[in-house]
């Protein structure tokens, strides 16, 4: 079996996700909506938190970083996605495979991470109210998120690499409607031990111990707000985790089935729903789920529009 080393001038042709030209004009306007609608949100939370500052806070620092690692995840993709709807051929260089992976990997590992201090933050402010100034210093707030984005793009440097040396034997096509780590393995025609193993490291380092420091601090919350005696108060405390939690419990879990089950049992098919669903459902879910479900969002945007109605006159 031949043997061929990929190199900067090859391509890759990927399959999409129909070859129907009335169904890939119809997912375009789909597609074309959701990302404006993407970057309008998180664009508008990053404004928000930059212009009022009753916003300064260690929640919204968070979110701020968390609506830039959004803008950034859905355009590393979803442009050429749009692009390739209106193409017949639908290729990709060897270069901007390898770019768009590695982006790819590493602002969705920095947003898990970046999740988990958020749950850390949420736990703070619930158990130990007294010292949240003191604990959520400006300096651990800028280390926790510093570690976020470091860890994941050290991770998307690993994994991209052990990823795109792999040979194809002369094998381009990927039934995928970007390039992603599992449907590049899928054509290798050498041992691919060292990806699985790869794969499921990193899956643990950004899914799986994220994953179980949100739950160990969502535990202590929800025992610490069952110990509040008056309702009020119950329903208050739930309320500042309350789209944290629909958040994570979005983004982890389909991440958690994919990644973590053997590499065996993945199709091509529930890869592209995964991508697709974490490229574009998920960033312009996030800022209707922080805004609509967060009153201080919604009087910030009061007082920003106030102020600039005030500056007009």
């Amino acid at each position: 079996m031949r043997r061929d080393n990929l190199t900067w001038e090859s391509e890759f042709v990927l399959l999409g996700l129909s070859s129907d030209r009335q169904t890939q004009a119809g997912l375009f306007v789909l597609f074309a909506a959701a990302y404006l609608l993407t970057l309008l949100g998180n664009g508008l939370i990053i404004l928000l938190i930059g212009l009022d500052a009753r916003l300064h806070l260690p929640m919204y620092f968070f979110l701020c970083n968390l609506s830039v690692v959004d803008i950034c995840y859905t355009s590393s993709g979803v442009p050429q996605m749009l692009v390739h709807f209106l193409l017949e051929k639908k290729t990709i260089s060897f270069t901007r495979c390898g770019t768009q992976l590695f982006f790819s990997l590493a602002l969705g590992g920095t947003e898990f991470l970046l999740l988990a201090a958020m749950a850390y933050d949420r736990y703070v402010a619930v158990c130990d109210p007294l010292r949240y100034v003191a604990v959520m210093s400006p300096r651990c707030c800028t280390g926790l998120a510093a570690v976020s984005w470091l860890v994941g793009l050290v991770n998307s440097t690993v994994e991209t690499v052990v990823t795109m040396r792999l040979p194809t034997c002369g094998h381009h096509v990927l039934n995928h409607v970007a390039c992603e780590t599992l449907a590049l393995v899928r054509l290798a025609c050498v041992d691919i031990t060292l990806n699985q193993v790869v794969i499921l490291a990193s899956s643990v380092v950004v899914l799986l111990v994220p994953c179980c420091l949100v739950s160990l601090s969502y535990t202590y919350i929800v025992a610490a707000i069952l110990r509040i005696r008056s309702t009020g108060g119950r329903r208050k405390a739930f309320g500042t985790c309350a789209s944290h939690l629909t958040v994570v419990s979005m983004s982890y879990g389909m991440a958690l089935v994919t990644y973590m089950q053997p590499h065996s049992t993945a199709s091509a098919e529930q890869d592209k729903v995964v991508m697709l669903f974490y490229a574009v459902m998920t960033p312009m879910l996030n800022p209707l789920i922080y805004s609509l479900r967060n009153n201080e969002m919604k009087a910030a945007m009061s007082r920003v529009l106030m102020r600039s109605s005030e500056s007009k006159l």
